[in-house]
Order: C-alpha cells, then structure tokens, then sequence
C-alpha cells in the first residue's frame, strides 16, 4: 500500500503542484510512474489532482533530492522520517549573525514587511554587500525554505520574503557604480527555471567586484540568450538553478547553448541543483557556492588575453 495514500482537501492540478512544490511536471509524472508517488486521482476530465498531503510530503521530497539524496530511496518513509532525514541536513550556523536570522524569520512571521526590508538594509549596510549576501540572504534563504517546507511558513509568507530580498538587493545594486570594463557578464537563467533570486545575488557579488552585468531576468530562451550575448558583447554567459528543473533538461540546455555560443564565451552554471555537479557538461563550468565567484572571477582575469 503506498504510504502516501490518505488525501484531504483542498485538492491542486498539475500546474498548482509544480508551483507549490518545485517540482516540474515532468518530475511529478515520472515519480508516479516510476515510484508510486504521487498518486493524483484524475476528475471528469482526466486531469490529476493533488491532496493537500502529498503536496506537502512532496515539498519536503524535494529538499531531500536537493540536497543530494535518491528519490527511491526515500519513497517507502514516512512523512515523519522524511522530516527527520530533512532535519540532519540542515546546515550548522558557521554565521557570527545566528540570532539575526532568527529574528528576520520572526519580523516575517509577524507580516511587517516594511521592518523586514529595513533590518535586511541595516544588516547589507553594516555589514558591506559581499558579506551580507554570503552570510545573511544565503543562509537565510536555507531556513526560509526549511521553514516553508516544514509547514512553519506559509507560501504568501515565502513570497514575501523573496520580494523584499530581491528590493534590497537591487537597491544596492543601483547605487553601485556603473562599470565598463570587463568581463561583461550576461546573467539569466534557461526556460522552465522560473527562480531568480539566486541570479540576483551572483549579480550583486558580479557587480561589487567589477563586472559589467547585463541581466535578463528569468526563463530566456537559449537562442536569444545567444543573440543577447553577441548584441552585448558578452565575456561570461552565467545561469542560475535552483533545483526546480529536471535534470535532463538541465543537461541538455547547458549542453546545447554551450554548443550554440561563440567558442569564445564562457558559461558559468551555479545553485542548488545537483545535476550540475553530478552530470557535468564539457566547456561549462559549475560553481559550487556563491562566495565562489569573487575567486572565479580573478582566475578569469589572470588567463592570457586571447589572440
């Protein structure tokens, strides 16, 4: 009997799962056919639709696989073993800010966005750009998301706390000053990848350090990330994952813009997704962590000018 059985209403379609999961329709398909799991009834229609349980259980499926761990390995647990196999992934607090983040957590919680956006420009002010992306927004976004998955945000909540990373980050970005040099960096992400924050803060490190960043925001297609490229006379084509692709997809975008970009542009792919170090593609290179960049970025700088 599958364990995931019991449903309860409200009930979600298939686009209201990969929103609320992560998860890409493909993914959810597979799973099912694979797995066992999900199992959506199907309406009048035969469209699928999702309880409320599994969509929970599959959120926190997912930051299972995020951080590195087989799906059919986790499909016969429990939901209380899966919040358990969760828990002793979280990351320790190496941060000297553990009890800020709480307490932005806490100002979320409480709705009071104003004060949220002020204390994260307080923190970005008082603590520089640099630090306070790689300290404050990266392990904040982890707890936001482990709070999230764990029922203790709701996802308006989460949305919320997105809005008010991406206002402050851009802010800081604005008051940069413009750069001309290089290497110009166009910054984007492939179709089917609708997050940008992770963009937003490779953007700002990019930036602080003396790129000139050109973005395209979210979900470019890969012809016109190559058009935009020449148009912009692009050194460094970068693209952020955070997970929510298949990882077929992942792969065979990357392996098919580097095969369409000019051999000489890089193309940088960094985030969540596990695909980008399991199943790497010749001519890309995978950037483990954010605070990776400034290091990237030099090595760059220091490699024989091209003839």
């Amino acid at each position: 009997m599958n364990p995931f059985a019991t449903r309860s209403a409200p009930e979600f379609n298939i686009a209201a799962a990969e929103r609320d999961t992560g998860l890409s329709k493909d993914t959810l398909r597979v799973w099912e056919r694979r797995y066992g799991f999900p199992s959506p009834r199907r309406d009048a229609g035969g469209e699928r639709l999702y309880s409320s349980q599994e969509i929970e259980q599959l959120r926190v499926l997912k930051r299972l696989v995020d951080a590195g761990e087989r799906p059919g390995r986790l499909m016969s647990l429990s939901m209380a073993e899966l919040v358990e196999r969760l828990q002793r992934h979280a990351p320790t607090a190496a941060s000297d800010t553990p009890r800020e983040l709480g307490d932005f957590l806490e100002i979320l919680k409480s709705h009071d966005v104003q004060g949220l956006r002020r204390q994260l420009i307080q923190a970005r002010e008082r603590l520089g750009l640099a630090r306070f992306v790689i300290d404050v927004v990266g392990p904040l976004n982890t707890r936001v998301g482990d709070a999230w998955m764990r029922g203790q945000l709701q996802i308006f909540e989460e949305h919320l706390y997105t809005e008010s990373i991406q206002v402050v980050l851009r802010d800081a970005i604005a008051r940069l000053q413009p750069v001309r040099g290089n290497p110009g960096v166009l910054l984007t992400t492939l179709p089917h990848e609708p997050h940008g924050l992770g963009l937003l803060m490779a953007e700002a490190l990019l930036a602080l350090d003396g790129a000139r960043c050109v973005s395209l925001g979210v979900c470019t297609p890969i012809w016109d990330i190559v058009l935009a490229a020449r148009a912009q006379r692009i050194d460094i084509v970068a693209l952020s994952f955070s997970g929510c692709m298949n990882p077929n997809q992942i792969v065979e975008g990357l392996t098919e813009l580097r095969a369409k970009l000019p051999a000489g542009i890089d193309l940088w792919a960094g985030g969540a997704a596990p695909a980008l170090h399991r199943r790497p593609v010749d001519g890309v290179r995978a950037i483990a962590a954010i605070s990776q960049i400034h290091d990237e970025l030099q090595a760059w700088r220091a490699r024989p000018a091209k003839p």
